[in-house]
């Protein structure tokens, strides 16, 4: 009698676990309901809504992550024939958003709610290259709680037009002043667009920046010797525009620099910058189709260990018909 007490309480116990558990695992994974709302709002604005929306809980949905306690934490939509006539403001209620990828979609109009970029007090990754956006970068994407968390930005292959705001960068650089020990590596990528005008003077003073892109756009002007500020740059790519004048002296102290990509611009010198042997890190060198002039035979190209692509086409005659 005893032993078939114990059986009857060892299975009640174990029907309570199983129903705890079943109870535990629907909590976690039951969606925010005002975050269910939003991405039913952006769903729903859609011409080809998201896989799987008119589940009632968000967390099935394809490319939709939720943490335990319910809160979205990822939009990852690469490439998913979304379209859409707007970019849905819906999307600024997901506060805890910490990757956002809706690249190679087309989602057609701008980034100019105001409100968008304000909330997102998490988003550590904004991938929206190649959606079709378009007018101007938003200089909220720089607010003071996006900051803090961002570490890369990618708005490449987009319809954006005119400079970069003389703000943007500007922003950055006075929120890193005050709490540069929380600002992680950053990446800024914006090329393939219709930028145009000067590279503002205050990207210099965004000292976390490990990468900036912006190839293919009509900027112009020099490369400022304050480029040297960018310590931890490793990535300039400023390809395919229009720069022009002479490489700073002291490029050399950007000894981070991996690949060096300012091909098809209007730089010249008489020289290459002997600094440049202090760049050992380098593995890619890509100069070709600009206006330079001296002795190849100047640098010593030994240093450079890490160096598996060289591409001075186009200026390699006249470097070699100085000597």
């Amino acid at each position: 009698m005893l032993v078939q007490l114990d059986h009857l309480m060892l299975q009640g116990v174990l029907l309570i676990l199983l129903f705890s558990s079943i109870i535990y695992t629907n909590i976690i994974h039951a969606c925010d309901q005002t975050e269910h709302s939003s991405l039913l709002f952006f769903s729903l604005g859609l011409s080809s809504p998201l896989l799987n929306s008119t589940s009632l809980n968000c967390y099935h949905w394809e490319g939709i992550t939720c943490n335990q306690n319910g809160w979205v934490t990822g939009l990852h939509l690469p490439s998913k024939g979304i379209q859409g006539d707007h970019f849905s403001s819906s999307l600024g209620n997901l506060t805890h958003l910490g990757y956002l990828n809706l690249s190679r979609n087309s989602l057609y109009g701008s980034l100019h709610q105001s409100q968008f970029f304000l909330s997102l007090n998490c988003l550590q990754i904004l991938d929206l290259n190649y959606i079709l956006l378009s007018e101007e970068l938003p200089v909220s994407l720089l607010s003071r709680n996006m900051i803090r968390m961002v570490k890369r930005v990618d708005l490449s292959s987009n319809h954006f037009q005119g400079s970069i705001p003389s703000s943007f960068f500007e922003q950055a650089r006075t929120l890193l002043v005050s709490e540069l020990e929380t600002i992680p590596s950053q990446v800024f990528r914006a090329g393939y667009n219709n930028r145009s005008g000067l590279l503002p003077e205050d990207m210099y003073d965004a000292t976390t920046l490990e990468q900036i892109a912006l190839p293919v756009n009509s900027l112009y002007g020099v490369i400022s010797d304050r480029i040297i500020n960018l310590t931890n740059l490793t990535v300039p790519d400023l390809s395919s525009n229009g720069l022009s004048n002479m490489l700073p002296i002291d490029i050399g102290k950007l000894s981070n620099l991996k690949f060096m990509l300012l091909h098809t611009n209007k730089l010249r010198t008489s020289l290459l910058p002997l600094s440049l042997m202090n760049c050992t890190n380098l593995i890619e060198l890509n100069m070709r189709f600009n206006n330079f002039k001296g002795y190849i035979s100047a640098l010593n190209f030994s240093r450079f260990s890490q160096l598996t692509k060289l591409d001075i086409m186009s200026i390699i005659t006249s470097l070699v018909s100085c000597q």
